[in-house]
C-alpha cells in the first residue's frame, strides 16, 4: 500500500492558509514524512496523522520552508517520551544544526536518533516492503528528491492450483520467486502452472524544488503519482527561471514526458490566493493532474 498525505503545499511563506511543505507518505507498515516545514506539528495534529508511525524523515534541502519544522518535532517526540528509533535524511549540513539546538536547549532524546547524511543519490532506506531513493535535483542550493517504490514478489501464487499440486506453504515463497516445485516422486511442478507474473509495485515519486530539468525523466519514467513544484503559472517563465523553480506547464511536460500516471502539483508562490489557473494550465499539458490539497489523502 501506497498513499501520500499533503500537510503543506506552500511555498516560501504560509499564506491563505497554506503552509510550506510536508507531506507523508503510508506505507504498508509506517509513516514516511517528506520535507517539514513551519506548521508540521499542527498539520499531523489537524490531519490525526499517528506521528508514532513516523520513524524516518527525509529533508530535501535547507531552505527553511522545509526543515524549519523538524526541531520542533524532534523536541515534541522526546516530551512524549518516544522511545521508537527516529531517522533523519538531509544534506550533512543539517546534522550540525539539529545538533548544535539540542545542546543548547539541553534536550535529552529518550529514543534513538540516527542521522543519515545525504552525500550521494541512491538507495537510502530498504525495508522488506518498500525502498527509498534520492535523486538530485538543480536549484539554488544541495537540493534531492525522493522516489518510494513499493516492494513485489516477482510472481503471485494461485493458492488453489498451488494445493492441488499438494505444493506445501513452506515452498511458496520460492514460487513467488519463479522456482519449479519437484515432489515425492521426482515429478516437477512447472512454476507457470502455479502462478502468474505479478504486476509491479506502485511508485511515488517527489521532485523538491526544482528548476524545469528535462534530465529527471528518465528517473520519474512510468511512477504511478509524481508530485512536481509548480510555483509560478507560466506567464512568469522567467522569474521561475531565475528561482530555480518551475510553471504549471513545465511540471505537467516532465509528466507527460515520463508517462507517468498521474500528476500533483505543489508548492504555490504565495502572491496567489486563486490556484485555478494553475491547475487549468496545468490540465491543459497532462490531463491527469491535480493539485496537491492540504488535508487530502491521494491513494497511489
Amino acid at each position: 500500500m501506497l498513499a501520500v498525505t499533503i500537510l503543506g503545499n506552500n511555498s516560501a511563506i504560509p499564506a491563505y492558509g497554506r503552509h510550506p511543505t510536508a507531506q507523508i507518505v503510508t506505507t504498508t507498515d509506517e509513516l514516511l514524512l517528506f520535507d517539514c516545514g513551519e506548521g508540521t506539528q499542527i498539520q499531523i495534529l489537524n490531519m490525526k496523522v499517528r506521528r508514532n508511525r513516523i520513524n524516518h524523515i527525509f529533508i530535501s534541502h535547507l531552505h527553511g520552508d522545509h526543515y524549519f519544522g523538524l526541531i520542533g518535532l524532534i523536541s515534541s517526540f522526546a516530551l512524549l517520551n518516544r522511545i521508537q528509533p527516529l531517522h533523519v535524511y538531509g544534506p550533512a549540513a543539517l546534522e550540525e544544526l539539529l545538533f548544535k539546538q539540542l545542546e543548547l536547549a539541553h534536550t535529552q532524546l529518550p529514543f534513538e536518533f540516527t542521522f543519515h547524511p545525504l552525500t550521494k543519490d541512491g538507495v537510502v532506506l530498504e525495508t522488506k516492503h518498500y525502498t527509498v531513493e534520492c535523486f538530485s535535483t538543480e536549484h539554488r542550493i544541495e537540493c534531492r528528491g525522493f522516489i518510494v517504490r513499493e516492494k513485489k514478489p516477482e510472481r503471485r501464487i494461485l493458492v488453489d492450483k498451488a494445493r492441488d499440486f499438494n505444493i506445501p506453504v513452506t515452498f511458496f515463497q520460492n514460487l513467488q520467486h519463479g522456482e519449479d516445485y519437484v515432489n515425492e516422486t521426482g515429478e516437477i511442478i512447472s512454476n507457470s502452472q502455479v502462478t502468474v507474473a505479478n504486476k509491479p509495485g506502485k511508485s511515488y515519486a517527489f521532485s523538491a524544488d526544482t528548476i524545469f530539468d528535462e534530465r529527471l525523466i528518465p528517473l520519474f519514467k512510468q511512477v504511478s503519482l509524481l508530485y512536481h513544484e509548480a510555483t509560478y503559472p507560466h506567464a512568469l517563465e522567467q522569474k521561475a527561471k531565475e528561482r530555480f523553480h518551475s510553471t504549471t506547464k513545465q511540471a505537467a511536460t516532465i509528466a507527460s514526458k515520463a508517462g507517468v500516471e498521474k500528476l500533483l502539483i505543489g508548492h504555490f508562490s504565495a502572491k496567489f490566493e486563486d490556484l485555478s489557473e494553475f491547475e487549468a494550465e496545468a490540465t491543459d499539458v497532462f490531463a491527469n493532474t491535480e493539485l496537491a490539497k492540504e488535508g487530502v489523502t491521494y491513494l497511489i
